[in-house]
């Protein structure tokens, strides 16, 4: 009898209470995003096999002399709901770039100048995590003040006139200007703006057996705007994406200043998120290049992983939400020193999140798993006897 329960618990003939209680009694944790290998391609966001899948649909519809059907923004028209996303986004961008400002004249931002890992506010953590060459032998970072570009590193892509049209050639890397990748989705979204000039389309192109035909280029119009438009060499202009018109903020509240950035940082990886659905992003697999369009230019400077193979050219791939905005990930753990031996206990938090969070800002439950603050940080000489 005592085998024939025992079997029945094992196959779950029945519920057993568990016999102890685990030491966290929050959400189930997850692990951290680790750091990806030189050697290795990032995470694919469609399988290789469904890539295929689509390439040989796609040839087998080619092979038919007929109008294949295209929707916005594939045609190049804009969507038409989402332009309000895309303004709210570069507004929210705006804002966010001002809080931080605000925020981090206060809290001081550490950098170690071997691997680039970020600290934010108090004294440096002494994690020995440096493990890159050059690096000291007992792997601790070295220290220096960092900047609002080591919590927001800036992400650029070149600035495409026409969507749509063709891609950016070697040659002509040094005439096209190239921009913020957020700002470059905005643009192309419905955002704009008269220092980087975009063509708007009034009628729909027509993809017939692969081949996009043009019926703009072909009867263009008299009237048509931005005709007289010069398309590429503003690089002989003055670069003012750096020197925005800034966002006046009022208040001297610390606090309200945190939280009020805090909310720009969701909004614009919310509406980012939303503008990834419809307009491609491309990226490569193996270094941090970025093209925002529908297919990534041609310029031969990868200098990753087996770049001689492709003759420098990169291993485009569709682009995450995290290649266009990249979230600087930082320990976090309220009210301790951070030491390397209890670092088993600590959470982490994007680094524009921590920031926020040391101001006073609320942080949602979004990053609860990340937090780990349900987690009782032990004593020194406590950890050894942590089961």
């Amino acid at each position: 009898m005592v085998n024939r329960d025992i079997a029945a618990d094992l196959v779950g003939g029945r519920s057993v209470k568990p016999l102890f209680r685990p030491y966290s009694v929050g959400s189930a944790q997850v692990d951290f995003p680790r750091n990806i290998k030189k050697s290795e391609r990032k995470p694919m966001v469609t399988s290789v096999n469904e890539l295929k899948r689509q390439a040989r649909a796609a040839k087998t519809l080619r092979q038919n002399v007929q109008e294949i059907p295209l929707r916005a923004p594939e045609n190049g028209l804009l969507v038409r709901e989402l332009v309000p996303v895309a303004h709210e986004v570069y507004a929210s961008r705006a804002e966010l770039f001002a809080c931080v400002s605000a925020v981090a004249g206060r809290i001081p931002i550490y950098l170690c100048s071997s691997c680039g890992e970020v600290h934010i506010g108090g004294s440096p953590h002494q994690i020995r995590t440096c493990n890159v060459k050059d690096s000291l032998s007992s792997k601790e970072h070295s220290w220096k003040i960092g900047g609002i570009e080591s919590i927001l590193p800036l992400v650029e892509s070149f600035h495409l006139y026409d969507r749509v049209g063709r891609a950016v050639t070697h040659n002509e890397r040094l005439q096209v200007d190239r921009i913020p990748a957020i700002v470059e989705l905005c643009v192309q979204a419905g955002v704009d703006l008269p220092e980087y000039p975009t063509r708007r389309r009034t009628a729909p192109v027509y993809s017939v057996s692969g081949r996009i035909i043009d019926f703009e280029r072909r009867f263009p119009k008299s009237d048509m705007p931005g005709k007289d438009i010069n398309t590429y060499r503003f690089w002989n202009r003055e670069k003012n994406h750096d020197k925005e018109k800034p966002v006046d903020i009022e208040s001297n509240n610390i606090k309200v200043t945190a939280a009020r950035g805090l909310e720009a940082w969701e909004k614009m990886c919310t509406g980012a998120t939303k503008l990834m659905t419809k307009y491609a992003v491309q990226t490569c697999g193996y270094c941090l290049e970025v093209q925002v369009g529908p297919k990534g230019h041609r310029v031969r400077n990868c200098y990753a992983y087996k770049h001689q193979m492709r003759d420098g050219q990169h291993a485009w791939q569709e682009a995450r939400i995290d290649d266009i905005i990249p979230p600087v990930y930082v320990w976090h753990v309220r009210g301790s020193c951070l030491v390397n031996d209890l670092r088993r206990y600590y959470g982490k938090l994007p680094a524009i999140v921590e920031l926020f969070a040391q101001a006073g800002a609320q942080v949602g439950e979004k990053y609860a798993d990340v937090m780990r603050e349900d987690i009782a940080v032990p004593e020194l000489d406590e950890d050894k006897l942590v089961v």
